[in-house]
């Protein structure tokens, strides 16, 4: 419940002083709570046993430790005085080394440290906070409704919840009627006041929907590449699911050929060879065209490969993915490397520039280290992923 936004901007400072201390100390506690979760954000992603041990995963963050204000004496060796000596007005005075004082030789020092909490989160608890307002994008209407979506509706008040729900006006209302009734009260606002809008979760149906990961695993793409793509696929799949009951996948990988896989077995698979694009892009217009009926189900595709492809297969490439994009509802392309240099400028990533010139709703993303795993997920599952060019 902590991980729900503690909404601690400026504007708000003038409510959070009227809280109680314990009350402040919470919601401070919340923000840093989601201030670490962020900064680890990459480290968690990274995780490789995440990708085979997801139904019982649990991620570590660490949180600092927080004080109230005090008085604290001054550290003894710390000292000011009125000096004697030749020094004048303007003189340079020599740094101290760099330590002192404090520390003891190269050993174990004696001053104060910092302290830390390792606060321990289910995969799960994390990807319900991230994918709080991802949803894919360019979902229509089909017949034969199959998805459930889960959406909150708000159902009344309460005097206890997320600190992200709290209504403040009407918590302001209920503190004028009490203090009202009780002119004398010191307190502006008492815990007794606190009102908190409270959401229900209902799930309502929307329509069907597929989506193809596609994987590139010839020799190009090397250990540092396949796990990057692993990663996104894996992380952008557990949040689809958390979202959706029902969900069609299908995982393809290929190098010269390409090949329909299970789950399990798509995120273990190495390849070796060259690269021909067009051989995933055809399986994946077969798949579609045999067991996906257009007018039934969206259709999602998303292609992570380092950009290469036989030059000699561009043209039969180009052709297959206008043959495969009236099928989709959106295409998402990322590009994985050891570095931004090439900024999608390689083989594949033209094809998908050139589908996005064409006005078909797609989107293309670099990774080049676990940092951009997150932002790539961001940048493709929204609605207006789809209305527009994502291209980073």
């Amino acid at each position: 419940m902590f991980l729900q936004d503690g909404g601690q901007g400026n504007s708000h400072k003038h409510w959070y002083d009227l809280f109680s201390r314990g009350t402040r100390d919470w919601l401070r506690h919340n923000e840093k709570v989601r201030e670490a979760v962020r900064e680890h954000l990459p480290e968690m992603i990274a995780k490789s046993d995440v990708l085979s041990k997801p139904e019982n995963r649990t991620v570590q963050v660490p949180v600092k430790f927080l004080e109230h204000y005090r008085f604290t004496l001054r550290n003894s060796d710390e000292q000011s005085g009125a000096g004697q000596g030749k020094a004048k007005q303007g003189d340079t005075l020599r740094q101290g080394k760099p330590g002192q004082p404090g520390g003891q030789g190269e050993g174990g020092g004696d001053g104060e440290g910092a302290f830390q909490f390792v606060l321990e989160f289910k995969t799960d608890e994390i990807l319900d906070w991230l994918w709080e307002e991802l949803k894919l994008p360019n979902l229509q209407p089909k017949e034969g409704s199959n998805v459930d979506v889960d959406e909150y509706v708000r159902e009344g008040w309460d005097k206890r919840g997320a600190r992200s729900r709290l209504d403040r006006r009407r918590t302001m209302k209920e503190a004028i009627k009490r203090r009202t009734a009780i002119p004398d009260t010191p307190v502006p606002i008492s815990n007794d006041d606190l009102r908190f809008r409270q959401l229900a979760r209902k799930r309502q149906p929307t329509t069907n929907a597929v989506v193809i990961f596609l994987l590139d695993v010839s020799s190009s793409m090397d250990e540092h590449c396949r796990k990057l793509a692993k990663s996104f696929f894996f992380w952008a799949l557990q949040g689809i699911r958390r979202q959706f009951s029902h969900i069609d996948t299908v995982f393809i990988a290929h190098s010269v050929e390409a090949f329909e896989f299970e789950e399990e077995e798509f995120f273990q698979v190495s390849g070796q060879g060259g690269t021909k694009s067009s051989t995933a892009l055809e399986l994946a217009e077969k798949i579609l065209q045999e067991r996906f009926d257009n007018s039934q189900y969206n259709s999602y595709l998303f292609y992570a490969t380092d950009g290469e492809n036989f030059s000699n297969d561009r043209e039969q490439s180009s052709a297959s993915l206008a043959r495969l994009a009236p099928l989709l509802n959106f295409a998402g392309y990322a590009e994985v490397s050891h570095s931004n240099t090439r900024r999608l400028n390689t083989e594949v990533g033209r094809l998908w520039q050139q589908l996005a010139d064409n006005g078909h709703p797609s989107g293309s993303y670099s990774l080049s280290n676990d940092n951009d795993i997150w932002p790539a997920i961001k940048a493709f599952f929204t609605d207006q992923a789809a209305q527009q060019q994502v291209d980073v």
